[in-house]
């Protein structure tokens, strides 16, 4: 056999696998133009909706149909928010404010992870404990968050403590209860690292609901941050303000969640998706 008909031989051999390879190439290939066409899509639908929203709440409010007084338009809302800015607001500069609602937020989300992932791992991985502690853990997270700010404002004063333990109490039931259900479900061998999935699908929504907690105590009485600008807004009927404060939480709450999926992402990058997770 010559040289040339063992190369022709070894050519035809390898042929089959390299065309069973390119389908698998080509069928990734695929998948990644269409997961890339359909977030151009996704992206595109929402600033779409955006758009007709606000566009339609202007010709609306300018046209009688929507009443200014009680919802605003968006371009008042926008000249509120461009004042802030540039003038700063009654209680000082608006970057003063939000720092302090961030605090309030930041301090309260760790603090209630911390407890509820502590109380959870241990109350799931000890089943007469959580039979005890049980009917106290229900009857506690029954309570309205509004009672327990409202408390938390009279016993700890107008500070930062009140706002942040508001906080850490509407963060610590959502992230126990995921914890908690993370660990019965997984190897006991392997507690921490199966239930991190659970415990950080949880993350998304604490955030918000920490936010939330601090805004609520704020409400109850401070001297600065988000929650008093919407406060003081209202008082004097300024749904503008109040809209444009509205509009700052949502500003926070949408870049806290892109922070906390960018560190999921590093995290925990092997987990399949979790079936409490709900992601929007």
């Amino acid at each position: 056999m010559s040289v040339r008909s063992a190369a022709q031989l070894r050519l035809a051999a390898n042929a089959p696998a390299e065309q069973a390879g390119r389908p698998a190439s080509d069928l990734a290939t695929r998948r990644r133009q269409q997961a890339r066409r359909r977030r151009l899509v996704v992206y595109g639908l929402r600033l779409l909706l955006g758009v007709a929203i606000i566009a339609g709440w202007e010709l609306g409010a300018r046209a009688g149909v929507i009443d200014k007084f009680f919802w605003s338009q968006p371009s008042d809302i926008a000249a509120t928010l461009w004042r802030w800015v540039t003038q700063g607001t009654d209680l000082g500069p608006l970057s003063d404010q939000v720092l302090v609602t961030m605090e309030e937020t930041v301090g309260g989300f760790i603090v209630g992870s911390i407890f509820g992932v502590v109380f959870g791992v241990v109350l799931g991985s000890n089943r007469l404990l959580s039979d005890v502690l049980s009917p106290y853990i229900k009857g506690a997270n029954a309570i309205p968050r509004v009672v327990v700010g409202a408390l938390f404002a009279v016993s700890l004063g107008l500070d930062i403590k009140s706002k942040i333990a508001t906080a850490s109490v509407l963060v610590f039931f959502v992230v126990f209860f995921n914890a908690f259900q993370g660990v019965r479900e997984v190897d006991r061998k392997i507690v921490i690292p199966s239930a991190l999935s659970w415990i950080v699908a949880s993350l998304h929504t604490s955030f918000g609901l920490a936010l939330v907690g601090a805004v609520v105590g704020e409400l109850f009485g401070a001297y600065q941050g988000v929650g008093e600008l919407i406060y003081e807004s209202k008082n004097l009927f300024d749904t503008s303000g109040v809209f444009a404060g509205m509009a700052l939480l949502a500003a926070i709450a949408l870049v806290a969640e892109a922070l906390i999926s960018e560190l999921e992402k590093r995290l925990i990058t092997w987990r399949p998706p979790v079936a409490t997770e709900t992601r929007i």
